[in-house]
């Protein structure tokens, strides 16, 4: 678990096949106002072991879990694809005071192909890291290497440093449960009202989930949610500017604030 900072609490949440260590970048801009927390989902590298099967359901439960663990009843959470379907479905759940979603998974829809779109996506980068991870230390040393091997996930791969590329590969091929979660078609279900102020933070070029696809039905899923484009970044914006995506928490933070709220 990663934690920093002093204030209220905001609690991050990575994407299937991450961890916790993708916000480290975005935890320093951070942590002068917040008492920030990433930790890692199950069956992910240096998680807890999932058990055979797990889905949405069995990390939102666990991410539940340990929010009790760490005494919070409802912090503000901020979470990228897996990491943002998760802090809704807990918003749904009563457990969020604020939700910052950015490029949420689940937003796909079943009647035309659901999550296979992206899985083959996700699939092809996998098998990617898999073959050239025995030369991958050499490779990251190339700018151009990093852009390309981070092309899914970021639209400015090079300003990951040739270690962070290596550590971003450790943890997809470290993901104990991605064979289960990347099986799914589950869904997001339909938001009625309003269990908190939400942010939709799509990323400008994510090619994993589309903005012009997947985004658009996200939109009319959560109706209340505020929309927001991250402009120059993919589907891991936090890659590309961390600093962007941490002043657009801190604006999801700010609305929850207000008194009218």
């Amino acid at each position: 678990m990663l934690r920093a900072g002093h204030g209220q609490p905001v609690v991050l949440l990575h994407g299937v096949g991450a961890s916790e260590r993708i916000w480290r970048a975005a935890i320093g801009h951070l942590e002068p106002d917040h008492d920030v927390i990433a930790f890692t989902a199950p069956g992910h590298r240096g998680g807890p072991t999932a058990p055979p099967g797990i889905g949405i359901p069995g990390i939102v439960d666990h991410a539940e879990h340990t929010l009790d663990e760490l005494g919070l009843d409802r912090p503000h959470l901020a979470g990228n694809s897996m990491g943002g379907w998760v802090a809704l479905e807990l918003a749904r759940r009563g457990r969020a005071a604020s939700v910052c979603a950015l490029s949420p998974g689940g937003c796909w829809d079943r009647s035309v192909g659901g999550q296979r779109p992206p899985l083959r996506r996700i699939r092809r980068g996998m098998r990617l890291a898999r073959l050239t991870r025995w030369a991958l230390p050499f490779l990251a040393r190339s700018a151009a290497m990093r852009r390309f091997g981070l092309r899914d996930a970021a639209e400015h791969g090079d300003r990951y440093s040739p270690g962070e590329l290596v550590e971003f590969v450790d943890d997809m091929l470290g993901c104990g449960a991605c064979h289960d979660l990347l099986r799914i078609d589950d869904e997001l279900a339909p938001f009625v009202g309003d269990p908190c102020p939400i942010t939709l933070a799509w990323s400008e070029f994510d090619r994993v989930l589309p903005i012009e696809r997947d985004g658009e039905r996200a939109r009319r899923l959560v109706p209340t949610a505020t929309w927001q484009v991250l402009a120059g970044t993919g589907h891991v914006p936090m890659i590309d500017d961390p600093a962007l995506v941490a002043e657009t928490i801190r604006q999801t933070v700010a609305r929850a604030n207000r008194p009218d709220r």
